[in-house]
């Protein structure tokens, strides 16, 4: 009797110490994930806030921030790439690539630090190497501005002279982009270049369409240069004289109007 109560006291503490151990475990394991999504959350807040900082122009404040974060982690890609950021704005384009780089090394599927790296390589006259950025970024489906990533696209393809690729990449951003106006002017602009005036003359409406709708919105120089254009070309000469006045009035000094007067003088 004594030996079969011992046993089962034996095998009841045998029981609650492993319950210990297992719960011992748990506990430590829970407190190790609860650290490490602390740090995480930490990181996200110190890169936020240095982002925060950079849109503002406080790049001091910004800097304080994003090295807190790395000094988290020395490798986090958003970091390094705010960074990147950061070093541009301060006239360091070497410290500017490398941090991008790192970044991009650290973490290749980071979309938005391929971005702020083909913006970077784009402010170099470095259009190549912008656009493989772009194009690399253009593939993540889940990128919440992926219509800006086609626009930019776009624009490489454009200054590469590319200007078939150019017209896809901004169709796809017209596409992705609702309500967005840079893609229908860009879009216009090159059709333009290639000659396709009825084409452009269409995306131009719907620009000017969506200026009606926002009162916010106004022409800009190559606005309406792009439209005067297509009316001389089309014929729509109440349009293009119309477009041509605002020219005049609103921007007289800039390259626009003295294409324009360069296009009336020559009787073209």
């Amino acid at each position: 009797m004594t030996f079969k109560t011992t046993n089962r006291f034996f095998s009841a503490t045998a029981c609650l110490f492993a319950v210990l151990l297992v719960a011992g475990c748990v506990t430590t394991t829970d407190s190790r994930f609860a650290k490490e999504a602390d740090r995480q959350e930490a990181i996200d807040n110190y890169v936020r806030l240095g982002t925060a900082y950079i849109g503002q122009g406080n790049l001091d404040r910004a800097r304080h921030h994003l090295d807190r974060a790395l000094e988290l982690d020395s490798d986090n890609a958003a970091a390094l790439s705010a960074m990147g950021l950061v070093y541009n704005a301060e006239g360091e384009p070497e410290l500017a690539e490398k941090n991008f780089r790192r970044a991009i090394s650290s973490d290749s599927g980071y979309t938005r630090g391929r971005v702020y790296y083909g913006a970077f390589l784009f402010g170099q006259d470095r259009f190549e190497d912008a656009s493989a950025q772009f194009d690399a970024a253009s593939k993540d489906t889940e990128y919440p501005d992926r219509g800006s990533v086609f626009f930019n696209l776009g624009m490489t393809r454009e200054r590469l002279g590319a200007l078939d690729e150019a017209e896809v990449a901004y169709r796809r951003a017209i596409d992705l982009s609702r309500g967005d106006a840079r893609p229908l002017l860009a879009l216009s602009r090159v059709l333009v270049e290639q000659e396709r005036y009825s084409a452009a003359s269409r995306y131009f409406s719907r620009l000017t369409s969506m200026m009606q709708r926002n009162t916010r919105m106004r022409h800009s120089a190559e606005s309406l240069w792009t439209g005067i254009r297509i009316a001389h070309h089309l014929g729509s000469r109440d349009q293009e004289a119309s477009l041509a006045l605002q020219l005049r009035n609103n921007y007289p000094e800039s390259d626009e109007y003295q294409q324009y007067k360069v296009l009336i003088s020559n009787g073209q």
